[in-house]
């Protein structure tokens, strides 16, 4: 299945999404050491270049080495570039074909439920400075994106359950009969490939209409951004972690703000937390809301020291308001 938008998404066999999707000429493969050893029949089907595995690899250092071997393989401005992997490496795939000679082509097969649902999608690429995420980056849609639910299967519990906080994210800001459907497919939903893939195509479906809506997250696409300012300050001083876990806590908290706020119903916040719970999120902040709130003065959204707090109204509805760092750290006192 093709959905046609911004960039072409196909959900289904990455064989048939190649034959269909890939164009007639040289293609460069990204990949990590992972993919290369799970998937050595599709990375080596393409001259290819490894990267390391780990947020600790997506930086200016791990870009300037693919610069260096696209040097040498002779890669032109008619070369395009191919992310096979999760989202850490589609962003450094996406960053390098924004900035390679001014500019390449590139396709996504994302290999991970958190790169399908979050970081295949948008056009937004960057890599990390100093322990700060993604505080370099470029916009650039894929010319396509591959995405099958079968190569999920590869992947530990935690990783699946880091891709579901994105896609309760999506139920939450915009499509509660999705927030529903996990609901009643929450004991089995990360063996079920069929349920995994009605949920990744929900979601998909959601945020690329956000996105052709707003392609450079100037208004409606900061929606997105649920559980994403704690999120990532939670990732910033606990290492402990991963980026699904800690957005699952910040929706939660943020939900109950929101309460807090007189803005949505105490019911819904605990709906919320209920399900998160029953996908095996544990919702407790992992360190003190001091902590968390110093690293949210960082976020790289702010503006004018103020920051765009996304608060839900209810499941399937979310508002966008501007606060100051006081006012944004009151909601959690």
């Amino acid at each position: 299945m093709i959905i046609k938008s911004l960039s072409d998404v196909f959900v289904g066999c990455v064989t048939e999404g190649l034959e269909q999707l890939l164009p007639q000429r040289r293609v460069v493969a990204i990949a990590d050491a992972n993919i290369d050893r799970l998937y050595p029949d599709l990375v080596h089907r393409f001259d290819h270049i490894i990267i390391g595995q780990g947020e600790a690899n997506k930086n200016l250092d791990t870009v300037q080495h693919i610069y260096r071997q696209l040097m040498e393989m002779g890669a032109d401005r008619s070369t395009m570039l191919l992310g096979i992997g999760g989202g850490i490496t589609t962003d450094i795939a996406g960053f390098v074909a924004a900035t390679y000679m001014r500019g390449l082509e590139y396709g996504i097969i994302s290999t991970t439920l958190l790169g399908q649902v979050d970081a295949s999608v948008g056009g937004k690429n960057g890599v990390n400075v100093a322990d700060y995420k993604n505080m370099v980056g470029t916009f650039l849609q894929p010319r396509f994106v591959i995405l099958d639910v079968e190569m999920l299967h590869t992947l530990p519990r935690r990783e699946l359950r880091a891709g579901m906080a994105e896609v309760v994210k999506s139920a939450i800001i915009g499509d509660r009969e999705l927030f529903d459907y996990i609901e009643t497919h929450a004991a089995n939903i990360y063996a079920d490939s069929e349920a995994l893939q009605e949920a990744v195509l929900r979601s998909i479906r959601l945020k690329l209409d956000i996105v052709e809506r707003d392609e450079r997250e100037s208004g409606i696409r900061r929606v997105l951004n649920l559980g994403h300012t704690i999120g990532h300050a939670i990732e910033k001083c606990c290492r402990e972690l991963n980026h699904g876990e800690g957005v699952a806590v910040g929706m939660s908290m943020m939900a109950h703000a929101a309460v807090k706020r007189g803005i949505m119903q105490s019911a819904e916040a605990e709906r919320i937390d209920s399900l998160l719970t029953a996908l095996g999120f544990t919702l407790t902040p992992p360190v003190a809301i001091a902590e968390i709130m110093r690293e949210v003065r960082h976020d790289k959204k702010k503006h004018d020291n103020i920051l765009r707090a996304v608060l839900p109204e209810r499941i399937g509805k979310c508002r966008i308001e501007e606060l100051t760092f006081d006012e944004f750290e009151q909601l959690f006192q």
